[in-house]
């Protein structure tokens, strides 16, 4: 190859910033970085859509093709848009290590900044309040812009409008992504669409490194959901009184009560939770002593209780960082480089914010988007060396459990789906309901008052890698079936943490009084049914894993494809069932 079509020369960086290279990888490109670095620069392209897994290096590959670049004198200015002021500063950061030295304080109402900067970073929201000024400065230069977690483009017309404004006149322009789909169908600037076997138009990306991936490179952390149950006591508007458990089958607007009910700062669902992620998190810290934990609450006044109750559980005053608070930021920095334990947030380091040290979650926030829940689940993932682990905290509700049992799956930007008949116009306008519904704030059912009266937490089950782990009948917390559980290490490779899961539900079934048939069958309620049933179809995936070496996730996804329905987590007695009679009738046919 000859001129600008020439791959880059490798040159010496860390494969992430700051300081959080996966094990092995240090002071070298990882193997994806390459691969994408190469696909790149073979193609050449004005426009160019890397979509990789968060914690997998995305900085690192955009800072590096910036770098090659401006070497090459293609462009000679750079403007980086980021979704937050205080990931601003840290891409201004993570560019000056390598010699990149960018504004992170730039407006565009200054329309200058100094000589010594040879680009800026902006927001989002930056860029929309003066596209004009953003683009004349664009035509000023040969100029790359890096848009950071592009999906933000879409998050409003006048968002995406803004950088289609400011950035068309761009010499180059570099979109990178951790969560290519979204909740709503607003096309994204710069990234180009093709039709499906549908007709539906999906994202096309560029280059794709998924969470699978990254997981079985050491890149990522594998992530173990820590689901809890319980039950729950609210009083409607119209003053009835409500009991349910977390995770039964309910209205839409009833589960998202129940939800509400356990995250009540008051109730008693929360502090247990609370404690026994503190409790994991002493776990991990003996392996790893600076392991942090984080805890997402829905708003403020949340997060103020959430972090008063931490701070008796754990016996030391949590970070808390609040979005309206100038010195969050500085918070969030401090934090970062410490060995505090807790940190009790809202919305704002849900996404982007790199904490390495974060092994422990609480997912307590009644958003329920699966871009959200990827993104935050994206804090806890990324790896500094071999063997470490993640734990999520999270209610038993059917659809978080569902977003939990799909980490793997890859997604891409769905703008529409296709209409052929009457049944299919009113799906489509369900879907749109559903998405408002579980729009980021908690949707309609914020606007429904309520009272919480009650609560209590039991621990319900494990989920990882596409299975499920726990004991069966009730777990209270506490418990030493709990922390069979909760005391797993917190140094393992995927491997032993599945054979730890299933060693531990193993010997503890082994010791419970054996228990007739019929008598099951009579007292069991429909929640014990249906976690004994997933059990057993996990039991038998780990059988068939052992007997034809094929990973358990995999296993999973070929016998939905065969039976049809949703993840294990939120299937019914019926296709639990199916799944159960298919995997056997495989096993069958293989002796055969």
């Amino acid at each position: 190859m000859t001129g600008g079509l020439e791959p880059p020369v490798p040159i010496e960086l860390p494969p992430a910033y700051p300081d959080r290279a996966a094990w092995g990888t240090a002071t070298k490109l990882r193997a994806w970085q390459t691969a994408a670095l190469t696909a790149y620069f073979e193609e050449s392209p004005r426009d160019f859509l890397a979509v990789a897994t968060p914690g997998a290096g995305k900085t690192t590959f955009a800072l590096t093709v910036a770098s090659e670049l401006l070497s090459r004198r293609i462009i000679d200015r750079i403007t980086v848009v980021a979704p937050t002021e205080h990931l601003k500063t840290q891409w201004a950061e993570a560019a000056a290590r390598i010699g990149i030295q960018l504004d992170p304080a730039y407006a565009g109402r200054k329309g200058r900044t100094s000589s010594d900067f040879v680009g800026v970073a902006v927001t989002y929201a930056g860029v929309a309040a003066n596209p004009l000024a953003h683009r004349v400065r664009t035509e000023r230069f040969k100029t790359l812009v890096i848009l950071d977690e592009v999906h933000h483009a879409g998050d409003a017309l006048s968002w995406g409008d803004a950088v289609k404004e400011a950035f068309e006149p761009a010499r180059r322009r570099l979109a990178l992504t951790g969560t290519p789909f979204r909740s709503d169908i607003n096309p994204i600037p710069f990234v180009t669409y093709a039709p499906d076997a549908e007709g539906v138009g999906r994202s096309v990306a560029d280059f794709t490194y998924g969470y699978g991936h990254a997981l079985a490179d050491h890149v990522v952390r594998p992530v173990l959901f820590m689901a809890y149950s319980g039950e729950m006591q609210w009083r409607t508007r119209a003053g009835d009184e409500i009991a349910a458990r977390l995770g039964e089958p309910l209205t839409k607007d009833l589960t998202a009560q129940a939800l509400r009910t356990a995250l009540a700062p008051d109730g008693a669902w929360i502090p247990s939770v609370l404690a026994a992620a503190d409790r994991r998190l002493s776990e991990v810290r003996r392996h790893v002593p600076d392991a942090g934990g984080l805890v997402i609450a829905s708003d403020q006044d949340s997060a103020r209780a959430y972090a008063q109750v931490l701070a008796t559980i754990s016996g030391e005053k949590p970070t808390l960082v609040l979005s309206d608070e100038k010195a969050s930021s500085k918070k969030i920095s401090k934090f970062t480089d410490s060995d505090a334990r807790w940190m009790v947030a809202v919305r704002m380091v849900s996404e982007g914010v790199d904490v390495p040290r974060l092994a422990v979650g609480v997912y307590a926030t009644t958003i329920s988007t699966q871009l959200f829940f990827a993104q935050a689940v994206g804090r806890f993932v990324r790896a500094r060396r071999r063997g470490e682990t993640a734990s999520i905290f999270l209610p038993s509700v059917p659809h978080l459990l569902g977003h939990a049992s799909e980490m793997e799956v890859e997604r891409d930007h769905v703008l529409k789906r296709k209409v052929n008949d009457d049944a299919d116009i009113f799906a489509a306008e369900d879907d749109l309901l559903n998405q408002a519904n579980a729009a980021e704030g908690g949707g309609a059912d914020e606007l429904v008052p309520f009272q919480a009266l009650g609560s209590n937490a039991t621990f319900d089950r494990v989920l990882y890698d596409g299975g499920e782990f726990g004991h069966a009948g009730e777990v209270h917390v506490g418990s030493d079936e709990e922390m069979d559980f909760l005391g797993i290490p917190g140094l393992l490779e995927p491997d032993q943490v599945r054979n730890l899961l299933q060693s531990r539900q193993t010997e503890r079934a082994r010791k419970r009084k054996p228990v007739a048939a019929d008598e099951m069958v009579r007292d069991v309620s429909t929640h014990e049914q249906l976690a004994i049933l997933r059990r057993e179809l996990n039991s038998l995936v780990a059988a068939w894993n052992h007997r034809t070496g094929q990973p358990h996730g995999v296993t999973h996804a070929a016998l939905r494809k065969e039976c049809g329905g949703p993840a294990a987590a939120i299937a019914t007695t019926d296709q639990l069932v199916h799944r159960i009679d298919t995997l056997r009738g495989w096993a069958t046919r293989k002796s055969g």
